[in-house]
């Protein structure tokens, strides 16, 4: 039915030859019927890990084309509903010739209307075309982060953080590893790693595990899980598969040279000093997202300690738990949200559509003296590629 609107547009701005007309017309339903054929039959592939990229990346041209004719769309349905109205008006309070004159422009579609609509949705999906070049193209944030209760010995500590990997999208390992390297060069004391390792399965790891082993620290490597690491959205043959493939990928972790916290804290030393990190489960305040986190038990130990940080992967956690029942914990990392990898930020706009869902969604959030940072992500899901929200490498240096 999309098609079908769209095509009235495209006969309205088409000129020139019939021949010409002729082509494009031709070309408008070839491409339309193969993006249905090729949406039903890719489900279907049995594919390796590179020929899923390929498969993710037709899908994701495939959904921009029907954003791009859905948002055109709007435009001319302004244009028809004004057209619909001027036909009214001339049916209901004109006649003779006044009234003969108003019905056959009522026929005549705005140009200019149809024009922008077309140009609007090209856009779109033009922009969706250039983010597939975005999907390895890291950025680093630098932040420092002042705080009247950080130990002497821990000013100036220097605090990487990354967050949804998702290894199971990755296509180029020479990309991945060239984030990697980002990381390392910036000489970080620790780094902090809050969750979706993989998409479903353990062992779409197996081939970035010499990458991500190179990651080391004076303080450690510490992470922690996200909801995707659970395997939660894919069928397993039966539970005991399931939870095999959580303990692998813990296995993998500890494999890395990872400390995995599980609801659970580690106590930070330097020169007699001590901070706290606490790292839990996912823990999400959304209904859909699951709560396998338990602060409680990952903060006990911690209450005397001057300073804390903790490692949540959802950021509906800070404002749903961590500030109304733990005020004590000063920062808390968190990720998921991706930044939806399409918005613009730029100094006077920061807007993406996830905005609408998360309340927190990218960058830093204060509340009194607590902070949330969420990081936008060092990989990608479902569509391959940025736009706009570029994948993160965070780091912090604490004062």
């Amino acid at each position: 039915m999309l098609d079908l609107y769209i095509f009235q547009i495209v006969k309205t701005v088409t000129h020139g030859s019939p021949r010409a007309r002729s082509i494009i017309f031709t070309s408008y339903w070839i491409l339309s019927i193969a993006a249905i054929i090729i949406l039903f039959v890719l489900p279907l592939l049995n594919l390796d890990s590179y020929s899923k990229g390929v498969r993710s990346t037709v899908f994701a041209i495939i959904v921009g084309l029907f954003l791009a004719k859905l948002i055109a769309a709007v435009f001319f349905l302004i244009d028809d509903i004004r057209r619909g109205i001027q036909w009214l008006v001339g049916k209901i309070f004109f006649r003779g010739t006044e009234g003969e004159q108003i019905e056959e422009e009522r026929i005549s579609r705005s140009l200019f209307l149809s024009w922008l609509g077309l140009a609007v949705g090209g856009s779109l999906f033009a922009s969706l075309i250039y983010g597939f070049s975005n999907k390895y193209n890291y950025n680093i944030k630098k932040i420092k982060l002042n705080y009247a209760n950080l130990p002497a010995s821990f000013k100036g500590m220097k605090v990487v953080q990354i967050s949804d990997i998702h290894s199971g999208s990755f296509t180029n390992k020479a990309a991945v590893q060239h984030g990697v390297d980002k990381i390392l060069q910036l000489k970080p004391d620790i780094i902090l790693f809050t969750g979706d390792l993989v998409n479903n399965k353990s062992d779409e790891m197996l081939d970035y595990m010499d990458v991500f082993s190179q990651l080391k620290a004076p303080m450690g490597v510490y992470s922690t899980l996200g909801n995707h690491d659970y395997g939660d959205y894919v069928q397993w043959p039966s539970k005991e598969a399931k939870s095999r493939n959580l303990e692998q990928l813990k296995e993998i972790q500890s494999q890395l040279g990872w400390r995995l916290l599980m609801n659970e804290n580690v106590l930070l030393e330097r020169n007699g000093e001590h901070i706290a990190l606490i790292g839990i489960e996912n823990w999400s305040a959304k209904a859909r997202f699951p709560k396998y986190g338990d602060l409680a038990k990952a903060h006990a130990g911690t209450e005397n300690i001057p300073f804390k940080i903790l490692m949540s992967h959802d950021p509906s956690h800070w404002d749903a738990e961590v500030r109304p029942k733990y005020s004590d914990i000063d920062l808390m990392l968190a990720g998921h949200t991706h930044g939806m990898q399409f918005g613009v930020e730029i100094p006077w706009l920061k807007w993406s559509p996830v905005q609408y869902v998360y309340k927190q969604w990218a960058g830093l959030y204060n509340e009194g003296s607590q902070k949330l940072y969420v990081n936008r992500g060092f990989g990608f899901i479902g569509y391959p590629g940025r736009v706009g929200i570029l994948p993160e490498i965070t780091f912090f240096e604490l004062a």
